[in-house]
């Protein structure tokens, strides 16, 4: 028997088998979409006028240093500065127990009238000796003696003045004076310690630092002649990286070399009025060494350090491509490291975006723009 199909049916089969005709093979996939290429921020190298500096590290230290020591023995009885403070020289810092010298410089002062009284007196017998002798009245030798006895007791008058100048002197030490201008530290005795003058006890330190020095080593081979005579600027770097506003005065370099360093020390002057440089801290100095116009100069982010410490910068090329090259710079300005081989004018280095790179890589590299300043962003 065979099977029924309804006249209506045979239609929709026909019509079913068009609409999967129609429909695209599976194995004829869309193509997919390639990766973005990774931007980079580059700048071109091109040669500046920038100036030659050198940079080295140095230690502050004061101009001058003064400590403060007992010059008598005896008991502290009143500080009179503030510990810290700016001290002018002639100042008094202490007071010391004054009864024993100045009962000395009583005694001393009688001790000088008598010798003077004592003098006096073998004036006038001198005088009369010498009338009778002129009267052959007396002897020669008579003569002689009363002379003699002037001259002793002359002699006596001017022991007992110096005795009288040291007991003054004393005294004067009992009452302790900042002998320079300049600011002192922590005292280092309290009222009531015994202090002695064979010992010279420490009492306290003041310190000049306006100007204030700054020593630092370099080789003899960088120094310049103009660095010898004292000619030469020098610039201040504090630790935070900032620049110290006052310009700074090269003053000497020592004629010695360490004969194991082959280093010679040298030392500026910088004004300190304001105290903002202390003694002791470290630093970095800048020595000006002229201009080179024909310096590559990179921002500090584009230089990249090896596993051994040597410089280099990714590169990108013109068909896109990333290449690391080895450099070798020289010191670091305010514009950026400058940049003595490895680099040439018109090359593309990559200042940011290091992420998702390597050599070889493809990129596509925009222009850098660099941060505005500060003081240029505070002012907005």
């Amino acid at each position: 028997m065979q099977p029924y199909l309804s006249s209506s049916f045979v239609p929709g089969l026909a019509l079913l088998a068009l609409l999967v005709g129609c429909e695209p093979s599976a194995t004829h996939a869309a193509p997919a979409s390639e990766p973005p290429v990774t931007e980079v921020s580059t700048v071109v190298a091109a040669t500046q006028a920038v100036p030659r500096v050198r940079e080295l590290p140095g230690r502050l230290a004061s101009s001058r240093v003064a400590e403060v020591r007992a010059r008598i023995s005896g008991i502290v009885l009143e500080r009179v500065f503030e510990e810290g403070s700016f001290v002018r020289k002639g100042d008094v810092l202490f007071r010391l127990e004054p009864t024993l010298y100045r009962a000395e410089r009583d005694a001393q002062t009688a001790a000088l009238v008598r010798a003077e009284a004592t003098r006096d007196q073998a004036q006038r017998h001198a005088n009369r000796t010498l009338t009778l002798l002129e009267r052959q009245t007396v002897s020669t030798a008579q003569n002689d003696v009363a002379d003699a006895a002037l001259k002793q007791a002359e002699a006596d008058v001017a022991s007992a003045r110096a005795r009288l100048a040291r007991a003054r002197v004393d005294l004067d030490h009992a009452t302790v004076r900042a002998p320079i201008s300049g600011r002192i530290g922590r005292a280092l005795v309290t009222e009531g310690a015994l202090v002695n003058e064979i010992a010279a006890t420490h009492l306290a330190t003041i310190q000049q630092i306006d100007p204030i020095y700054v020593d630092f080593v370099q080789p003899v081979d960088l120094v310049d002649p103009s660095e010898r005579d004292g000619a030469a600027k020098v610039e201040l770097v504090r630790a935070d990286g900032s620049v110290y506003g006052e310009v700074g005065q090269l003053l000497f370099t020592d004629v010695s070399v360490d004969p194991g360093t082959a280093q010679v020390t040298t030392r500026a002057s910088f004004p300190n009025p304001e105290g903002a440089l202390l003694p002791g801290t470290y630093v970095r100095v800048r020595l000006a060494r002229g201009r080179d116009v024909e310096a590559i100069v990179v921002p500090p982010q584009a230089i990249q350090r090896s596993s051994a410490g040597e410089a280099q910068a990714y590169v990108v090329d013109d068909a896109g491509k990333i290449a690391l090259k080895p450099l070798r710079t020289g010191p670091l300005t305010e514009r950026g490291w400058i940049v003595e081989e490895g680099l040439v004018a018109g090359e593309h280095v990559v200042v940011e975006g290091f992420q998702k790179i390597g050599p070889g890589a493809s990129v596509k590299a925009v222009p850098w723009a660099a941060p505005a300043p500060a003081s240029a962003t505070a002012q907005r």
